[in-house]
């Protein structure tokens, strides 16, 4: 049984609860300090640290922020995960989905020991180069300035770091639809090297890349699939010790959390049908350094 949160603790109710005691450690105050300056117990703070609360009072969440020294945005981003505890399917709209909803994906991204990803129309996030990346975030973002834009970028790098740091790298599947590969991001020499990049990195030994061919048709009941990954967490973590398997899947308007068993379990499937319609992981090579010469031309 989970020692952490009880039955039925929903995501945003843990990551609330995450986020809660983050900040407070950041401020420097201890559980006692922190209650006592809100007029509640410590163990009533506990409980709303662990994600144990079922309702979580918005004014709370306010003063904590207020009190932890937190901007707007963010207490706004904490007001939001306060308004979704009693649910496990977790949606977010786009205008936050850089906020609350992604941020809250990163976290567990970084945190995940193995990912499980399937795209139909782009490379993925953590497999893309810096110059398919900006490609791909100038015109999506054109109203934000430069320097947002590469800050988002340098975000996007960063998070590739995961399947390549020395201490305990993240195992990555990803199952790539042959039209990402055809579909053209920027110039032919940015899809050439783009698609080097990905079968170098499928080299690694905790990176599998699978492509999905045009000839594979629709494989499966579930058709057409929508981009989604599935991320499940280590068992020796101290902070996410128990974390139940989550699915994250994004559309044109927004983003959304799955974390019931029966949905996970879905998406397990789901892979498993996509991947038995895969190329092999060499042919999949051997696929990508061929388009990538086609475009080199």
């Amino acid at each position: 049984m989970p020692t952490h949160d009880q039955p039925g603790s929903t995501l945003p109710r843990r990551q609330l609860g995450r986020a809660l005691r983050e900040a407070r450690e950041g401020v420097g105050f201890t559980l006692e300090q922190a209650a006592r300056e809100m007029e509640m117990s410590k163990t009533a703070l506990i409980r709303l640290e662990k994600g144990h609360n079922e309702k979580v009072k918005l004014r709370d969440v306010e003063g904590f922020g207020r009190l932890y020294e937190l901007d707007d945005a963010d207490i706004e981003d904490l007001k939001d995960l306060a308004q979704q505890t009693a649910t496990k399917s977790w949606w977010n709209e786009t205008r936050r989905v850089f906020r609350g909803g992604f941020r809250t994906y990163l976290a567990l991204e970084s945190a995940a020991s193995h990912l499980y990803f399937y795209q139909s129309s782009i490379i993925p996030g953590l497999l893309q180069s810096i110059d398919y990346a900006r490609a791909i975030e100038k015109p999506y973002f054109s109203q934000d300035t430069p320097e947002a834009i590469e800050r988002r970028i340098a975000l996007r790098m960063r998070r590739s770091a995961i399947l390549t740091r020395r201490n305990s790298p993240v195992s990555a599947e990803f199952l790539v639809h042959e039209s990402a590969l055809h579909t053209r991001v920027g110039s032919k020499s940015i899809m050439g090297a783009q698609l080097r990049h990905i079968a170098d990195m499928s080299t690694l030994p905790n990176v599998v890349v699978r492509v999905l061919p045009f000839g594979a048709g629709f494989p499966g009941r579930w058709n057409p699939v929508l981009p989604y990954i599935i991320l499940d967490f280590p068992r020796h973590s101290r902070e996410y010790r128990d974390e139940p398997p989550v699915v994250y899947t994004e559309t044109t308007t927004g983003s959304m959390f799955f974390e019931s068993t029966s949905d996970v379990d879905i998406y397990r499937e789901i892979h498993e049908t996509l991947q038995s319609a895969t190329l092999d992981e060499q042919r999949t090579r051997d696929l990508l350094r061929q388009v990538a010469r086609r475009y080199d031309q």
